[in-house]
């Protein structure tokens, strides 16, 4: 039998039709417009933080994380393995270089590894944090919430403050999720480090078909950060630009989707959490096959759900699931290919990556739209089953 069970579709409706028709009736369908200001202030009121700025993706928003943060050639920025391309690139578009850390069960970053290499493999140099093997300058972190999943984040920023480094927060997958315990309880993933990031890419957790947002308490990084992103524009009038600028602006009709999307966040959370506890409660009675948990310190958006195969437990590989599944319309996906085994990353420092190639070979995404019916979790989970049973 062949399905059509996608991976991460968005969860649109007509009722964004309204807002559209406004912008096309101002003539205001670009980077500017009443609901980029709208879709901004909402943001940061659901983020609780002061203030937002729209972008064009997620990937712009780390560069111009990045570059607001005076991140340059010959600094070296700590990243981990296990996320997608678009956390890293921004790096080397700023001339600076990746340095890659392991995962650890959570598939976030390993802060162990990051503490003992901050401690074993650096030293202090005239006020400078020095990688013994590169010579280089040791700037900034930028941490990932993989999947939706919040990661610890006392340490790193414990870590951060003992070395001076700055934290960027990738949280293009993570928006809506927030800690309930520790010291950063009530606190959202993206509102904790120097800058946060989110993406609005269509697979996310809502969408405005593509786009991006930054955020900080410190006005001056989200100043350099707008400015930099409409094209570095000195004087308005004359157009007189005195550095290099980006075409990075959100634009009115993706703020119009955003601002009817975001009013339908907490539904559609709540509908992923449903979800997610109904392949719980199914794949437990499926040898080999275990569906990561997310952190019990925090309250997850449930973006992608996770399962890992024991190969020997479950007597068919992770491969053969996959390929069965896609061969009849329901669409998975592996972790992505790990960054510090990239073809053009290759040459760049990995520090002891290890759990992240176990985790790689195991892992399968399962189906997770935010409209996803109870019927078609059923259906993915039977499939998976006489797969495993055959």
């Amino acid at each position: 039998m062949k399905y059509n069970i996608p991976l991460s579709v968005p969860c649109l409706s007509h009722d964004i039709l309204p807002k559209i028709e406004r912008c096309i009736d101002s003539g205001w369908v670009s980077s500017g417009g009443e609901f980029i200001e709208e879709f901004e202030k909402n943001i940061s009121e659901y983020l609780k933080v002061k203030r937002a700025i729209g972008v064009q993706s997620g990937t712009a928003a780390i560069h111009l994380a990045l570059m607001a943060l005076d991140i340059s050639l010959g600094d070296e920025v700590l990243c981990p393995t296990v996320s997608f391309i678009a956390t890293v690139n921004p790096i080397l578009y700023v001339g600076a270089t990746p340095v890659f850390f392991d995962c650890d069960e959570t598939l976030n970053v390993d802060v162990e590894k990051i503490e003992e290499f901050l401690v074993n493999e650096c030293v202090e140099e005239n006020g400078n944090l020095i990688n013994k093997t590169s010579k280089k300058t040791v700037k900034a972190i930028i941490l990932v919430h993989v999947f939706g999943n919040p990661m610890c984040m006392e340490k790193i920023i414990e870590l951060a403050k003992r070395y001076s480094l700055k934290i960027i927060e990738d949280a293009a997958e993570a928006l809506g999720s927030y800690y309930t315990k520790g010291a950063f309880a009530g606190r959202f993933a993206g509102t904790i480090g120097d800058i946060g990031i989110f993406s609005f890419n269509a697979n996310k957790i809502m969408t405005t078909g593509g786009g991006g947002m930054v955020v900080a308490n410190n006005e001056t990084y989200l100043e350099r950060v707008k400015f930099m992103s409409e094209q570095s524009k000195t004087d308005r009038i004359y157009f007189k630009h005195d550095e290099i600028g980006y075409n990075y602006r959100l634009t009115n009709i993706s703020a119009a989707f955003g601002c009817s999307q975001l009013e339908k966040i907490e539904s559609f959370i709540s509908n992923k959490k449903k979800n997610y506890e109904l392949y719980k409660k199914l794949i437990v009675e499926i040898p080999g096959i275990e569906l990561l948990p997310f952190n019990e310190f925090a309250r997850p958006n449930y973006w992608f759900y996770t399962f890992k195969v024991n190969e020997l437990e479950a007597n068919v590989s992770r491969d053969e699931i996959l390929n069965k599944l896609i061969s009849i319309g329901i669409q998975v996906r592996p972790l992505w290919y790990l960054l510090h085994k990239q073809k053009f990353l290759k040459t760049f420092q990995a520090y002891k990556v290890k759990k992240a190639k176990i985790f790689a070979e195991e892992i399968l995404n399962l189906p997770c739209s935010s409209s996803l019916s109870s019927q078609d979790v059923e259906t993915v989970v039977n499939e998976v089953k006489k797969i495993v049973q055959k």
